[in-house]
């Protein structure tokens, strides 16, 4: 792969992530309520779900996958429900901060189940791996080095898209007391339930 190509390539994939998604608006509301250390786990299992997409992409199953419109339906609007829940029980959850310091945060394993899922939970996420990566392979030069290079610059750009997306969220929170955290941890309910919207505005068409 040539330095022009990659470059490219960067600079197609800025683009893409320039507008917030589900994955950008739950990565703001966790590392609200739990700070950045705990929202990364919600960026690893993102990351996660990525690279498992884009080895489904690799190994040539994004076209199976692709090819079935109802699963497709069915995975999506689970993980719709699930940020629904997650943000109706945020809000209602919601209280003034106080000087306790012993406030249950969430589960590091609940914050990573949560990017996982609403990262796979993505019709797109599979046939987009799989339409973007060939648009910037050489079939001259072997596969699998370029769709290497291409995955581990996308989980790059992604985690530090996420991790500046959580640590301002974070440094927010870590300022605002008394009522004002209670308006942040129900804003912070609302951006799960506005990635839950964004995520059933998503579809794909599949060729029939």
């Amino acid at each position: 792969m040539s330095p022009e190509t990659w470059i490219t390539y960067v600079g197609t994939v800025l683009l893409l992530m320039s507008t917030p998604g589900p994955s950008q608006l739950l990565m703001l509301s966790n590392s609200a309520a739990n700070g950045l250390g705990r929202g990364m786990y919600t960026a690893a299992g993102d990351l996660t779900a990525n690279l498992l997409q884009m080895l489904a992409a690799g190994l040539g199953l994004a076209a199976v996958i692709a090819a079935s419109a109802h699963a497709l339906t069915v995975i999506k609007w689970l993980g719709v429900a699930y940020l629904l829940y997650l943000g109706v029980r945020m809000i209602l959850k919601a209280k003034p901060a106080t000087q306790d310091l012993t406030a249950p945060l969430a589960s590091r394993k609940a914050l990573w189940l949560q990017g996982f899922v609403t990262s796979a939970a993505n019709p797109k996420a599979v046939v987009f791996f799989a339409a973007l990566f060939p648009q910037f392979i050489d079939p001259a030069l072997a596969f699998w080095p370029q769709f290497i290079l291409l995955s581990l610059t996308y989980l790059v750009m992604d985690g530090l898209f996420l991790t500046a997306y959580g640590g301002s969220a974070s440094w927010l929170a870590q300022r605002l007391k008394g009522k004002a955290r209670l308006w942040l941890d129900r804003i912070g309910g609302g951006f799960m339930i506005g990635a839950a919207v964004m995520l059933s505005l998503k579809s794909i068409r599949v060729n029939t």
